[in-house]
C-alpha cells in the first residue's frame, strides 16, 4: 500500500533518500534556471497575448507540483514558447490581446488542460501519445518555431505586423511593412540576437538572456531620452497572485475545446520528449507516462487558480537545469523562491526592458528548435518518415496550428494503419548444413524446395490484414506451381490472431488441403496457439501438423519423423486438457 502511495507521488520515493552531497548542485541549477526563466517567462506571456507577469505566475504553482507528482526529477515545467503561441492563437478570436476578458480565458483555458490531462493520467491514456510519431513532433515543432519567431518580428524591429499562425500571412505582412522598421528598436534587437548567439557558441550554461536583459535595461534608463522610441514593458506589478477560481461557462468550455486539445497533447509530448531525453543519460530514475499526465494535470489545474495560462516541460530550460547539476526536483524548488523573491522584490527593476530585448530572446531560443538534422536524416534513411515530417511541417505553416496537429495525428494513423495491413512477408529457405530456415531475398545460399513453401508473416494477423495474408500466401503458391505439396506457416513473429485471423487461417487450410496441399504450422507463440485450439481450429487440422520450428515441419513432411512429432503433439495436448 505504501509502495503503491510512493509512486502516485514520486516525491516520497526520493526525498526521504536525499544526501546533503545532492544539494550544492541543485541549489546551482535552481538559480541557473531560475535566471533564464525570468525573462523567459516575461516573454512569453507577451507571445501568448498576456501582461508580463502572468509569465512569472506560471513560474509558480506548476513547477512545484510537478516536483511532487512528477516522475523527473529534472524536467523544468514553467510558461513555454509553444504553448503560449497556441494559447495567443486560441485566445485571440474570443477577446482582444491583453484584455480582462482574454485574461480569464487564458487561466480557464489551464483550468481546461489541467483536467483533461488529470483524466488522462488517472485512466492510463498515456498511450495516446504514440500515435503522434517522432517526425510528426519534429515537423511541427519545426514549423512552431518558425511561426513564433516570426510574429516576434513585430518587437525585433519595432513594426506593428500582423500576428498570425499562418507563415504566408505572416511573410506577405513583414515583406509590405519591413521598410517600416524603428532604427533603435532593430538595433538593440539585433545586437540581442547577436549577444545571444555568441554566448551560446562560446557555453550553454553562460545566462546569455539575462546579460541582454540587464544591458537593455541599462541602456534604456541612461539613455531614455535619445531612446524615447523605444517600446519598453513598464509596470510589472508586485506580489502572489490572488487564489481565485477561474469562471466557467459551458459554452466558452465548448469553443475551447479544440484548443485545450491541442495543449493537452502538445504539452505532453513535449513533457515525454525532454524526460526521455534527460532519463537516458542517468540510471536513478524512469519516466512513467501516466505520472506526467497526471503531474502535468495537477500543475495547470492548480496554476490555474493563481493565474497562470497552460504550462508545460521546457526543452532549454531542463537541459539547462540537468547541465547546471540538478539532481532532483530541489532545483525546481530554489527557483521557485527566486521567482517568489523577485515577485516580491524585484519587477519594478525590469520597468525599462525593451521589449525587442525579449524578442530577441525568444527568436534565438525557438529557431533552435529548427530541427534541419533530423529532416536530413530521414530523407536518407526512411522516405516515407521524411514525408510525413513534411507534410506536417507544411500543414502546420500554411493552415495553422490546430489544423497541423490535426493532420499530424490523421496522417500518423493512417501510416500506422499502412503497416499494419501490409507488413513484411517473406519465402524461406534452408540455410545448408544447418537447421535454420532465413530469408530468401537477404540469404542467396539458401536452399529452396520447389515443393514447400515456408511462409512467414512478421507482425500480428487481424481483421486489418487478413486478407493481405491471404493474398501473399496465394501469391507465392502459385508462384510454384502445381508442384507445391506443403505450406509451411512460420508463426514465429505473429504475436496476436484475431477472430478474422482465424477464420481465414481456417478457410484457407481448408481451401489447399482440396488441392492436395499439406498446411503444417511451425513456431506458434502460447498465447496466439491457445487462441487458435479455442477458435476450434483443430476441427479442421490436426493436432500433429503443429512445430517448434520450421526444420522440423519440413523434416517430418520429408522423413516421417513421426516418433518425434508424435512426442510434441502429446506436449501439446497435455497443454490444453
Amino acid at each position: 500500500m505504501i509502495q503503491k502511495f510512493k509512486k502516485i507521488v514520486p516525491i516520497l520515493e526520493w526525498l526521504p533518500n536525499y544526501k546533503a552531497s545532492y544539494f550544492k548542485g541543485d541549489f546551482v541549477a535552481g538559480i541557473t534556471t531560475a535566471i533564464v526563466l525570468i525573462p523567459q517567462g516575461i516573454a512569453y506571456a507577451l507571445i501568448a497575448g498576456l501582461p508580463p507577469i502572468y509569465g512569472l505566475y506560471c513560474a509558480l504553482a506548476p513547477p512545484l507540483m510537478y516536483t511532487i507528482f512528477g516522475s523527473s526529477r529534472q524536467v523544468s515545467v514553467g510558461p513555454v514558447a509553444m504553448d503560449s503561441l497556441i494559447v495567443a492563437t486560441g485566445v485571440s478570436s474570443f477577446a482582444l490581446a491583453g484584455s480582462e476578458s482574454y485574461i480569464a480565458i487564458a487561466i480557464l483555458l489551464a483550468f481546461m488542460v489541467g483536467s483533461i490531462q488529470l483524466l488522462m493520467g488517472v485512466f492510463r491514456l498515456g498511450f495516446i501519445a504514440n500515435f503522434l510519431s517522432k517526425p510528426v513532433i519534429t515537423g511541427f515543432t519545426s514549423a512552431i518555431a518558425l511561426i513564433i519567431g516570426l510574429n516576434q518580428f513585430r518587437n525585433l524591429l519595432g513594426v506593428d505586423f500582423m500576428q498570425s499562425d499562418q507563415i504566408h500571412i505572416l511573410l506577405e505582412d513583414i515583406v509590405k511593412n519591413i521598410t517600416n522598421y524603428n532604427k533603435h528598436i532593430a538595433i538593440i534587437g539585433l545586437i540581442s540576437v547577436v549577444i545571444i548567439i555568441i554566448f551560446r557558441k562560446i557555453n550553454k550554461k553562460l545566462p546569455s538572456a539575462l546579460v541582454v536583459v540587464i544591458l537593455g535595461i541599462v541602456i534604456v534608463r541612461y539613455f531614455g531620452k535619445t531612446l524615447s522610441d523605444v517600446a519598453i514593458v513598464k509596470d510589472i506589478p508586485s506580489g502572489f497572485p490572488k487564489f481565485s477560481i477561474p469562471e466557467i461557462s459551458l459554452g466558452q468550455v465548448k469553443q475551447l475545446l479544440p484548443i485545450a486539445l491541442t495543449l493537452v497533447m502538445v504539452g505532453y509530448l513535449e513533457t515525454i520528449s525532454i524526460g526521455k531525453t534527460l532519463e537516458s543519460k542517468q540510471e536513478e530514475y524512469r519516466i512513467r507516462p501516466n505520472q506526467e499526465l497526471i503531474a502535468l494535470g495537477i500543475g495547470n489545474l492548480v496554476g490555474s487558480l493563481f493565474k497562470a495560462y497552460p504550462t508545460t516541460a521546457g526543452f532549454s530550460r531542463s537541459a539547462i537545469n540537468a547541465e547546471s547539476g540538478a539532481t532532483s526536483g530541489i532545483a525546481s524548488v530554489i527557483s521557485v523562491v527566486i521567482i517568489i523573491i523577485t515577485l516580491l522584490f524585484f519587477t519594478p527593476v525590469f520597468y525599462y526592458l525593451p521589449k525587442t530585448v525579449l524578442a530577441a530572446i525568444i527568436i534565438v531560443s525557438v529557431f533552435n528548435l529548427i530541427n534541419l538534422k533530423e529532416a536530413r536524416y530521414l530523407w536518407k534513411a526512411n522516405n516515407l518518415d521524411f514525408w510525413l515530417l513534411m507534410a506536417t511541417f507544411l500543414a502546420t505553416l500554411f493552415l495553422g496550428v490546430k489544423y497541423g496537429i490535426i493532420t499530424g495525428v490523421g496522417l500518423s494513423l493512417i501510416v500506422l494503419i499502412y503497416r499494419t495491413s501490409r507488413p513484411y512477408v517473406a519465402e524461406l529457405g534452408k540455410v545448408p548444413n544447418s537447421n535454420f530456415y532465413k530469408n530468401k531475398e537477404r540469404f542467396a545460399d539458401v536452399i529452396i524446395d520447389n515443393e514447400i513453401l515456408v511462409f512467414r508473416f512478421d507482425a500480428q494477423l487481424f481483421y486489418a490484414n487478413a486478407n493481405y495474408f491471404r493474398d501473399k500466401l496465394d501469391e507465392m503458391a502459385e508462384k510454384k506451381g502445381v508442384v507445391l505439396k506443403l505450406i509451411v506457416l512460420d508463426g514465429e513473429s505473429i504475436n496476436r490472431v484475431d477472430s478474422t485471423g482465424i477464420e481465414m487461417l481456417k478457410e484457407r487450410v481448408k481451401y489447399y488441403k482440396n488441392k492436395g496441399i499439406t498446411f503444417y504450422f511451425a513456431g506458434i507463440k502460447g498465447p496466439v496457439r491457445d487462441v487458435m485450439f479455442r477458435s476450434d481450429m483443430l476441427d479442421v487440422i490436426s493436432i500433429n501438423h503443429f512445430f517448434m520450428r520450421a526444420n522440423g515441419a519440413v523434416n517430418f513432411y520429408k522423413t516421417g519423423d513421426r516418433e518425434h512429432q508424435k512426442k510434441y503433439a502429446q506436449y501439446i495436448h497435455q497443454a490444453y486438457s
